[in-house]
């Protein structure tokens, strides 16, 4: 069974069936590389990152995610040099570890989609600000705002 069908998956399971393909970048405390799954032959973008607990006497503790890759963007990343650093790459759901020694999916578009709408917003507001200092408030100048506005959305979308 593929690891994208199951919602929760065992940490030691998951373990047992994922195996390095190649390392991408390794630090002190980041380490990317790309896994395969040896039972379905599946390939992931794996991020462990080590987090030291001063509360708890620098206890360190390990979090890792796995992205889920299709073949091209495999290859992208071996022979193209692909984005793919944390936060800024993982915009599909990806397993990233929890409690118990499981993974679940996480799911990040909704704060992709915040950010963007953030962006999209102060487009507009500076936008309005700068017809606002023109004090031209003509019905034709304000259609024209309007026809911009929707002009440079078309452009982003």
């Amino acid at each position: 069974m593929s690891l994208r069908e199951m919602s929760i998956v065992p940490g030691a399971a998951l373990e047992g069936r994922i195996e390095e393909v190649r390392e991408l970048e390794a630090s002190g405390t980041e380490r990317y590389g790309i896994v395969k799954d040896r039972e379905t032959g599946e390939h992931y973008l794996h991020y462990r990152y080590i987090h030291r607990d001063v509360a708890a006497g620098g206890a360190e503790l390990a979090y890792h995610q796995l992205l889920p890759l299709e073949t091209d963007e495999v290859l992208d990343l071996l022979f193209a040099g692909g984005a793919y650093r944390y936060p800024d790459a993982w915009r599909k759901p990806y397993l990233r570890n929890g409690p118990n020694e499981q993974y679940v999916w996480f799911d990040p578009s909704p704060a992709h989609e915040a950010e963007e709408a953030e962006r999209e917003a102060e487009r507009i507001r500076q936008t309005l600000l700068a017809f606002k200092r023109k004090g031209d408030f003509a019905a034709a100048d304000v259609a024209r705002l309007f026809r911009e506005l929707d002009a440079e959305q078309d452009k982003e979308s």
